[in-house]
């Protein structure tokens, strides 16, 4: 296989959405939808510059909270549209109460399940066993919770048959970005070709959180139990910029031998949340991260000159070579 490895301008990402997948560059962001016909649909849209090319947003720690708000705001709006396009449904306003409610409501519902019920849980067996004088293992017993409920949560997730196909899409969305880092030509039979994991996903960004909650939260000890409730509301921008840090170094290291070894549980972790992708599938992430780079000048309009872009004016997708 030709190819030469990619000089790294720019680390490009994106996520699996319903029937499709999202695709964030430095100036845009586009979804590509596979609707019931068996059609490519694509949106895509502006990434506001002073929200994400600011200076203040590219500092190191406060890039991550950038990163988790980032991950939040475009993927549910993504994810809204993809709603729309797979189902047949019209258009959804992003903007909207909908959209933002929706936004309000995923973050409550991660920070309970995924913090605060760990907390509770780990205070209750502090108490239980007699370790309030061992704040550390406590801390400990937190993270090993928190790891329970992310694995067992995912994996129940991953036994429904919608959920498997996104699990497929974002296995596509891996596959993409990989074959595109290789300097690979993009096309579904090659990029197949390519490993379902990657060193900068999500999910090894969830896993890194736990390591590094222990950590930060071994710090304060153990307060008093409203004031540790607390402390992990408050603290989580820390904890989200740290692990953005850790994961960021991990992935531009990956050269070195004895990096390649810690990353191995984030890498075992993403074959809960990837799965084989069919060419079909392939050929949505595909047409995705081509609008993208059209946006960065790495590719030619007419290259996705033939996708039907979704418009704001149009209820349906039609065939036009930009917005």
């Amino acid at each position: 296989m030709n190819e030469v490895k990619r000089e790294m301008k720019f680390s490009y990402g994106g996520q699996a959405v319903l029937e499709g997948v999202m695709m964030r560059g430095q100036h845009i962001f586009a979804v590509a939808v596979r609707d019931p016909k068996g059609k490519i649909a694509v949106h895509r849209a502006t990434i506001p510059a002073a929200l994400y090319r600011s200076k203040i947003t590219k500092t190191p720690f406060v890039r991550g909270v950038v990163g988790l708000w980032d991950a939040l705001g475009l993927g549910v709006r993504a994810l809204m549209w993809s709603a729309d396009v797979a189902l047949g449904e019209e258009e959804v306003n992003f903007n909207g109460p909908l959209g933002w409610g929706t936004v309000a409501f995923s973050m409550l519902f991660a920070v309970g399940l995924f913090f605060l019920l760990p907390t509770t849980a780990a205070t209750g067996i502090s108490h239980l066993l007699g370790l309030e004088h061992a704040p550390f293992l406590v801390n400990l017993i937190e993270g090993v919770i928190q790891l329970a409920i992310l694995v067992g949560y995912i994996s129940i997730v991953g036994l429904l048959p919608d959920m498997k196909r996104v699990f497929s899409y974002h296995g596509a969305e891996h596959k993409t970005i990989n074959a595109y880092e290789a300097g690979a030509e993009l096309t579904p039979e090659v990029v197949q070709t390519y490993p379902i994991e990657h060193p900068r996903c999500g999910t090894a960004f969830l896993l890194l959180v736990v390591f590094v909650s222990v950590l930060v939260f071994s710090v304060l000890g153990r307060p008093p139990f409203l004031l540790l409730i607390l402390s992990r509301v408050l603290l989580i921008p820390v904890i989200a910029g740290i692990a953005y840090e850790v994961l960021r170094w991990t992935a531009r290291n990956l050269h070195r031998p004895w990096v390649r070894v810690i990353v191995k549980p984030n890498l075992a972790l993403q074959h809960l949340t990837t799965r084989q992708p069919s060419l079909d599938m392939l050929e949505v992430a595909i047409a995705a991260f081509k609008h993208v780079l059209v946006s960065e000048g790495e590719l030619d309009e007419s290259e996705v000159a033939h996708l039907p872009i979704w418009t704001k004016e149009s209820k349906k997708p039609e065939p036009v070579a930009g917005d």
